[in-house]
């Protein structure tokens, strides 16, 4: 992910291997992660058996808010693909109870279709 895609606020996928190891503490022992996208220091992070959000805070970035939503708990979602003048593209994620969607953007180069594919599978 270059610096200017961060400002813009545009997220990349990161690599899983490193989401692995920074986050062995709180995945289960049979938890596999699939798909991790980074957004300058925030993170979203798509496991076998969860969606976790990760929020890191401060100037630090040491204190960390990590959100688990069961895939259970996905009414639905929504993606946006990127156009000629619109450079990225947008995924929207509905949860039981929360009227507000959570949205997150990717630059035009992350492939918004795969992303949405694992979440279908996860999801459906």
């Amino acid at each position: 992910m270059g610096f200017l895609d961060g400002l813009m606020g545009n997220a990349s996928e990161i690599n899983i291997n490193d989401v692995r190891k920074e986050f062995s503490k709180v995945l289960t022992s049979d938890e596999t992660v699939d798909k991790a996208y980074k957004l300058i220091r925030d993170m979203f992070i798509f496991t076998n058996k969860r969606l976790l959000l990760v929020d890191k805070q401060g100037l630090t970035g040491k204190k960390v808010e990590l959100h688990s939503i069961p895939y259970k708990n996905i009414t639905h979602f929504s993606i946006e693909t990127a156009g000629n003048f619109d450079l990225d593209a947008e995924l929207k994620i509905w949860i039981s109870g929360s009227t507000a969607p959570i949205q997150k953007q990717f630059n035009k180069s992350l492939n918004i279709y795969e992303l949405q594919r694992v979440l279908a599978e996860y999801v459906l």
